[in-house]
Parts: structure tokens; C-alpha cells; sequence
């Protein structure tokens, strides 16, 4: 029995309740999502991204969303509610663990995770990249990649968080084709992470391509679009910064939904949500405390693309 309603769009999601909330001094460096003035920790700012992931569950669950949820009580993991950064899971039954770019992310790896993720689904081998932390070379997720589990595609913006020597190594053993391209947003600085200006479900995809400065790199993310049958709703730089492309598409009970934070939804046209709701449900929650940090909806969601383990029957 498949968890999935589609490869694309995950029935199953993994989420971390964080305790210690904090946005992260080491990442405000590149990640222009975080606001320029450093915003301080509180246990009042800890408090409200608890309840925020709290509130997220239990729409997400209402939604028919499975929602397996782990908390994080340490101290020292101010990111600990992104786990799409360090580890994806594929249908092949394959897991893989990324290489972080912070040395303060790196202990968001966590073994107890996919231990009790192998409780209940199949998994077949763990791939641990993690040692090309010692040469510098990092690729955090589901965050530098923007996989379309579909039709095997890995779209990549280069940047700090996604060098091209580890795409080509994980892309190869994964079995996905790269799309490798450079970005600039509205300040003429490279996007930190893909999946802050594109989303790919399993017919739909948000993108910003004019953020794609070389005309042949544009070309070719678009091009890749259509081949696999996408309808392409197009982006613009300050709908980004309202994290209109940190979206992700699950299934539900009654089908799929598009996730995405109320900042994102309120940033979309109506022609945008037009064709957006011709496709999919969409399902938009309330994160702003989260959204101090530089990441949004998706980067909370970590979704499972394994199969249920086979439960042997008595006789």
C-alpha cells in the first residue's frame, strides 16, 4: 500500500514543534528573507512560533493531511522547525541526509527521526552526504533542490547552500536530471534558496523566472516545465518576498491542497488564484512569527515519499 496520493504530492508530512524558537544569526548573512535588523530572542517569540506550528497541524490534519509530528526541546537549534533542509525521502524507499551550511543546523540531523520513520514506512537505504560538510560543499534539501519526484527533474539555484559538485554527486545517485541555474531577486542578490521562487507539484508550478538572469538557463527551467506538462504561474520579485514561492502541494482527504502562508496568498492576483484553484485547493496559513527566520510553509514540511510498511497478517 502507497502513502501517496501522488509521488508529488505527499498524503504524509513530517514536522518538528520547535521550543526554542529563534531566528538564526548565522544564516541572516545570505538569506535576504530575514528582516535586515536582527530580531531578538524572547521566550515570548519562542512561544508564538510553537503555537503557530501548533495551529499548522491541526489545519493541516483537518485537511486529512498525516501529520507526524516531532518535538524539539534543545537549545541551540534555532532552525529546527525547517527539517525539508536535511533530509528528503523518495519512493524508491531511499533517504537521503544533506550536507548544512551552518555549523549551528548541523545537529537538526536527526537519527531518531528516521528511526521512527522506519517504524512505519519502507526504507530501504539512508544515503548521508553530510561529510562534504569537511570540503565546503553544501546542498540542504528540499530547500536547494526543488524535485519533481514525477518525472526525476532536480531544479537548483546556485548559491552558499547549493554547490554544483554536490548536486552532480546526489543527482547521480538519486537518479535525477539537474537543472542547474543562477538567480538574482529584486536587489540584484542570489536567491539563497530554490524553493523560495519556485514550487513544483504534480501539474502546477510557481515560478519566478525573471529572476533567472541568464536568457539560456530561463530557457531551459521553462522548457523543462513544459515538457513535463506544467501549467506555469509566473512570479514576480516582490510576490517572492511575500514567499509566494515557498508553497508546497499535498494530498488530502478530498484531493490535493496547496499549501502556503497567509503573507503568500494575500500577495497572489486574482488571475493568479484563478488558475491556481482550477487546479488545487488552496490552504493558506498563518506563520508570520516563523517567517522571521527567512523561510515560510514549505520549508516547515518535510514530505514522505515512502511506502507503509507491509504488515505481516496473522494466519
Amino acid at each position: 500500500m502507497s502513502t501517496i496520493g501522488s509521488a508529488q504530492a505527499p498524503r504524509d508530512v513530517v514536522m518538528v514543534r520547535p521550543h526554542r524558537f529563534a531566528p538564526n544569526p548565522e544564516t541572516i548573512a545570505d538569506n535576504l528573507f530575514q528582516p535586515r535588523t536582527p530580531v531578538v530572542p524572547t521566550s515570548a517569540l519562542a512561544e508564538a512560533a510553537y503555537w503557530e506550528v501548533t495551529a499548522m497541524v491541526a489545519t493541516l490534519t483537518e485537511a486529512g493531511i498525516r501529520v507526524h509530528l516531532f518535538e524539539d526541546e534543545e537549545a541551540g537549534r534555532p532552525d529546527s522547525v525547517f527539517p525539508n533542509n536535511w533530509f528528503t525521502t523518495h519512493p524508491d524507499g531511499r533517504v537521503a541526509l544533506y550536507p548544512m551550511y551552518s555549523p549551528n543546523r548541523r545537529t537538526e540531523r536527526r537519527r531518531d527521526i528516521i528511526d521512527a520513520l522506519r517504524g512505519t514506512f519502507r526504507i530501504t537505504a539512508v544515503h548521508d552526504y553530510s561529510v562534504l560538510e569537511d570540503d565546503a560543499l553544501y546542498l540542504e534539501g528540499t530547500g536547494s533542490m526543488v524535485l519533481d519526484h514525477d518525472h526525476r527533474v532536480a531544479y537548483v539555484a546556485r548559491s552558499f547552500r547549493s554547490h554544483d559538485r554536490a548536486v552532480a554527486m546526489v543527482c547521480q545517485d538519486l537518479g535525477y536530471r539537474p537543472v542547474v541555474f543562477s538567480t538574482v531577486d529584486g536587489r540584484g542578490a542570489p536567491i539563497y534558496h530554490t524553493n523560495v521562487m519556485m514550487a513544483v507539484g504534480p501539474r502546477l508550478a510557481l515560478v519566478a523566472l525573471d529572476s533567472i538572469p541568464d536568457a539560456g538557463e530561463r530557457h531551459a527551467v521553462a522548457t523543462s516545465l513544459a515538457t513535463t506538462g506544467h501549467t506555469v504561474v509566473e512570479l514576480t520579485s516582490d510576490q517572492l518576498d511575500e514567499f509566494a514561492g515557498n508553497t508546497i502541494e499535498l494530498t488530502g482527504a478530498d484531493g490535493p491542497c496547496l499549501v502556503l502562508s497567509a503573507r503568500a496568498h494575500a500577495s497572489l492576483t486574482p488571475g493568479q488564484l484563478q488558475v491556481l484553484s482550477a487546479h488545487t485547493r488552496l490552504l493558506p496559513i498563518d506563520v508570520p512569527t516563523i517567517e522571521l527566520a527567512g523561510g515560510s510553509v514549505r520549508c516547515m514540511i518535510a514530505g514522505i515519499h515512502l511506502a507503509a510498511r507491509q504488515v505481516a497478517q496473522p494466519a
